[in-house]
């Protein structure tokens, strides 16, 4: 499986162009429209048909470039189906499987960042999105979030997987770039070594983190699929 990290710096998001090297099938996962010059550019370069555009949730930090994606290479859109999101193609459910080629695609609902938060799992790795980070995990205050949910996400599937699996955050604000779940269970000061539900609850409640810069544009421009208001 082919993975290529990329990096936008104004919204610390990482978005990744995955493929399947024999047939040349793509997917984009969480796409910043400020870049979408960078993606499309790269996507021709390396040849690849891109088949989707996957969305880890609704985002409320930045605008995606998924519409635009998919009228430039007639991609899919998708997104967790409780997104209940108009513009996607395809909202899928836990436990949907797409495929690559020959690679597949598994949906995990992973609820708790957003009620719609989705993983994807394609072979030895995950891409989390905002549900778990390097050393960390998405807040839990808005966008219907729950501090429970997202303890029983990371506890019973993510944690649940084995312990090489490889963790593709969607953020990252001090360099790390992937992780394994077996570090992630050892060190995650939110989440890991041992920390049940009780303790990581007093460590959410007491972020007192400001709304997102970007949260009331990004909301409803992720609803279109990054489309702009007429």
């Amino acid at each position: 499986m082919f993975v290529r990290q990329l990096f936008d710096r104004d919204t610390w998001t990482y978005t990744y162009l995955v493929a399947d090297p024999a047939s040349k099938e793509a997917a984009i996962i969480d796409p910043v429209k400020e870049q979408f010059d960078r993606d499309a550019q790269l996507i021709e370069e390396l040849g690849f048909k891109l088949k989707y555009v996957l969305e880890t949730h609704v985002h409320a930090d930045h605008i995606t470039s998924s519409g635009k994606l998919r009228d430039r290479f007639g991609a899919k859109v998708v997104l967790q189906e409780a997104s209940n999101a108009n513009c996607a193609d395809i909202l899928a459910k836990d436990g949907d499987v797409l495929t690559l080629g020959a690679k597949e695609i598994k949906v995990m609902h992973t609820p708790g960042h957003t009620d719609a938060d989705a993983t994807f799992q394609i072979e030895g790795a995950v891409f989390t999105g905002d549900a778990l980070f390097v050393r960390g995990c998405g807040r839990t205050d808005f966008q219907a979030g729950s501090t429970e949910s997202l303890y029983s996400s990371i506890h019973d599937k993510i944690f649940s997987l084995p312990d090489e699996t490889l963790i593709y955050p969607g953020h990252d604000y001090k360099g790390h770039t992937v992780s394994t779940v077996g570090e992630e269970k050892a060190y995650n000061p939110r989440l890991g070594a041992g920390k049940n539900l009780e303790a990581f609850a007093e460590i959410m409640d007491n972020l007192n983190l400001p709304a997102p810069a970007r949260l009331k544009e990004s909301l409803p421009g992720n609803m279109r699929c990054g489309a702009d208001l007429n």
